[in-house]
Formats: structure tokens, C-alpha cells, sequence
């Protein structure tokens, strides 16, 4: 049973950065991660992925340099450091795990397990 557990999610002011870290536990080989967020109101969007070596990342356009995903394999961990926050980020942040292992997707359907997410409040 392949678990994942987010954490490092609160509130802050905007202008700051929050480092999310997603936990992956149950798979014994890693494959392509990415990390995605719902806002209230709106549908659940892409934010960024990794694939399994780390070497590839693939951002949505509006990250525009203030996000960095990033993976340490030896304790399962995925990270997204989140700079120059502004209230639209504002959302539930989730991990997920796709099949992929050399390629990744910001399609949700190529991942087959998430996290249960954990909220990121910025106030302006």
C-alpha cells in the first residue's frame, strides 16, 4: 500500500516561502512525482514534477521561477520550496505519484497515488 503524507503547509504572510515536503512510503522503487493544488471554488491544477532521477522538472507557466521541486530518493521525500508567495497561492497542496519513471505529466490521470494534502494560507 503506497502511502503519501504532506506536510510543512500553514499560513503566512505574502512576500514569504513555505517549504512543502511529501513523505512516500509502500513503493520500493521510486518513479515520477508532482505536486498539485485545488483553491477554493476552482478545480485542482498542476503545479510542478519531478521525474524518478531528479535530473527533469517541469513547472506550470505561472510558477514563473518561484517554486523548486526537488527529491531525495535515499529518504523517499519529494520537496517544493515555495518563494515570493502571493495570496492566488492560496490552495490545497497535494503529492502525488505517478507510473512514469524517466518522463513526467502534469495530467492528472498518469498519477495513481495522492497524499490527503495540506493547506497553504497566504495573506496579502
Amino acid at each position: 500500500q503506497v502511502q503519501l503524507v504532506e506536510s510543512g503547509g500553514g499560513v503566512v504572510q505574502a512576500g514569504d516561502s513555505l517549504k512543502l515536503s511529501c513523505l512516500v512510503s509502500g513503493r520500493t522503487t521510486s518513479t515520477s512525482m508532482g505536486w498539485f493544488r485545488q483553491a477554493p471554488g476552482k478545480e485542482r491544477e498542476f503545479v510542478a514534477a519531478i521525474t524518478r532521477s531528479g535530473y527533469t522538472t517541469g513547472y506550470a507557466e505561472w510558477v514563473k521561477g518561484r517554486f523548486t521541486i526537488s527529491r531525495d530518493n535515499a529518504k523517499n521525500t519529494v520537496t517544493l520550496q515555495m518563494n515570493s508567495l502571493i495570496a492566488e497561492d492560496t490552495a490545497v497542496y497535494y503529492c502525488a505519484a505517478s507510473q512514469l519513471t524517466v518522463t513526467w505529466s502534469r495530467e492528472e490521470s498518469r498519477y495513481d497515488y495522492w497524499g490527503q494534502g495540506t493547506q497553504v494560507t497566504v495573506s496579502s
